[in-house]
Formats: C-alpha cells, structure tokens, sequence
C-alpha cells in the first residue's frame, strides 16, 4: 500500500471482473469432491477455500495461468482457482467452470484493475487521470485503504472488494487463517464520496473482531 516518493497512482481504467473462479469439472464448491487436491499459491484463496471446505486437499501450484492449467489438464489437480481476470485477458475464460461469489471468495485488493502510476505532477500524470475511470479508482481507493490500514502485503490472507453503484459503495473484506480455522468477515456500505475513509472503517471493525490476531499469527506461519 505504500508508493515511492514522488510517484501516485495517475488513474485506472475501467475494472475487469474481480472475481476469481474455479477451473475444473465442478459447477459448485458444493459439487467438488470430497478430499479433491486444489492447486493454488494464494494464501487468500487457501484460506477461503479451507474455511468453506476443510475436507479439500489445497496444494502449492506455481508459474503462468498456461503453466497452471496445463498442470489441471496433466491430472496434478481436480481442480485451480485463478482470477477471472487473468483468463479472459489471454482469451481462456471459457476455462472458468464457474465465478466464486464475493461472500464465498472475496478477490484480493485491487484484483482486475491496471493502474497508471506515475511521477507526480507530471504531463504523463494528468494525461493517466484524464483517461481514468472513477468507478474503477474509487473501488481501488477503498481497497487499498483497507490493507493499508491492516498493515498488509501481497502475501497475506486477506481479500477486499468494492463495489460503486451510483452513489452508494459496498465493501467486503475477509482476514483469515492459511489453514481456515478462523477468519472474519465484514460488509459495509456508505457514501462513495470518501472511498479511502470507508476503507479504514472496515478495517477498524475487522481489528475489533480480532483480525490484528489473526494476521499476526497468520505471519508466524509463512
């Protein structure tokens, strides 16, 4: 969450889809089978998915989304969880079985949004935010100012995703453990006209419920 000095985010384009998915023969979570191996690398989605289904068998998977369903197609795993995003941008999201729902799979910060980042002040910055879209960059504004808040990092099991409908803005965050026996959730909404301040404010009710503790002894895992 924090930048250089002397460099700001300009602008962001129109977001693609947050959402992450599930690539395999299942049509539901619920539809996996019982002691299926899912590979992943993200300690987010490890968290969320043992939350939802401690049965499952969650194992390391690395390299590029090709490398990844290449691995799937070999018979390593039943099934891998990969942002919807990515897949579409290589033109492979007919791969996707199914979208998690936010409430089951909240996407990590910022997940489907490119960002402008450049010196401040510049030509090249007021160019970036001419080309901005406010929908995307008041969704990341609050999502960046939730893993601030938290202290976070990338690799730290926590996901937050924002929504803006007209005035109004959605924020769902998750803080859990890599093995899933503890996590907390939280959903707010408020006036998307301080995106930044919304985000703190989440991140205050997640503290009192315990996430600091969390993080904490999530950290002593890595």
């Amino acid at each position: 969450a924090e930048l250089p000095e002397g460099l700001a985010i300009a602008g962001a384009p129109a977001r693609a889809a947050p959402e992450d998915v599930w690539v395999g023969t299942a049509a539901s979570l619920d539809q996996v089978p019982a002691g299926a191996r899912v590979g992943t690398a993200s300690l987010r989605r490890r968290a969320q998915l043992l939350a939802a289904r401690p049965d499952l068998v969650v194992e390391e998977l690395h390299g590029n989304v090709d490398t990844r369903l290449r691995r799937r197609e070999n018979g390593d795993f039943e099934g891998i969880v990969l942002a919807a995003a990515g897949l579409r941008r290589l033109g492979r999201q007919a791969e996707a079985s199914f979208a998690f729902a936010t409430e089951q799979m909240t996407p990590a910060a910022g997940q489907g949004i490119l960002v402008f980042q450049a010196r401040s002040g510049d030509e090249a910055a007021e160019a970036a935010a001419a080309a901005s879209d406010t929908r995307a960059l008041t969704e990341l504004t609050a999502e960046r100012a939730v893993v601030a808040a938290l202290d976070a990092s990338c690799a730290t099991p926590i996901g937050v995703n924002a929504s803006l409908e007209d005035v109004e803005l959605a924020l769902a965050a998750f803080v859990g453990l890599p093995d899933g026996s503890e996590w907390v959730r939280d959903r707010i909404e408020g006036d998307a006209g301080d995106p930044a301040g919304l985000g703190r404010t989440i991140a205050g009710r997640l503290l009192d419920a315990g996430a600091g503790e969390l993080l904490r002894r999530a950290e002593e895992t890595l």
